[in-house]
């Protein structure tokens, strides 16, 4: 095996060629990789994602509108925005709320998002509740998102994650369908998944 190539550990044990984001990249510019091909570079780890049911769609088209109506000025909001974390990570979150000037330092094609700069991302789940409430909290929590929030799309229940901290959330707070959802990143924001038809 070559050294001077990054490897990662599949589940069976054996030894798998880690990817960068820089690699994903080329392999686009290559068509390798079709830009409709819905994955995340997880630590060096090609991870395809499931396609979207309604359930998933409905609660996400809302949190699109409401969160744009409350946007200030200086902040956008990414819908499946490919976001780099690291050189080996990057995510695609349903949602993420961040300041204009991230999309201006792009040097690979994706939004380079250093740390602390994501105020709030949100994670909409039907089949990925475990998988976003685990090790996608824990690379949010180490790259100092403000807020996560992971949302089960049937049950409409949302797990708010705030204070992160090293690979963990000072608070984790569960809401059920009828509570009220607000953020400090967007004063004006509220609303009820219960609500949404």
């Amino acid at each position: 095996m070559n050294m001077n190539v990054a490897v990662t550990t599949a589940a069976e044990g054996f030894p798998r060629r880690a990817f960068t984001v820089d690699d994903i990249s080329r392999m686009m510019d290559a068509g390798v990789i079709s830009e409709d091909v819905k994955f995340e570079l997880i630590e060096g780890e090609i991870v395809m994602m499931a396609s979207k049911g309604i359930a998933h769609v409905r609660i996400k088209s809302a949190l699109t509108v409401a969160v744009a109506r409350a946007l200030p000025g200086d902040l956008t909001l990414g819908v499946e925005a490919t976001l780099r974390l690291t050189d080996n990570t990057m995510l695609e979150p349903d949602l993420a709320v961040f300041p204009k000037t991230l999309f201006k330092k792009s040097v690979s094609g994706f939004a380079q998002l250093d740390p602390g700069e994501a105020l709030l991302v949100v994670e909409v789940a039907v089949s990925s509740l475990a998988y976003d409430k685990g090790l996608k909290a824990r690379l949010y929590a180490r790259h100092q998102v403000r807020e996560f929030w992971v949302i089960d799309a049937n049950a409409r229940t949302t797990w708010v994650h705030t204070g992160p901290s090293g690979d963990g959330w000072s608070s984790i707070a569960e809401h059920g369908p009828q509570d009220v959802l607000t953020t400090g990143a967007l004063p004006g924001f509220s609303m009820r998944l219960a609500e949404i038809d």
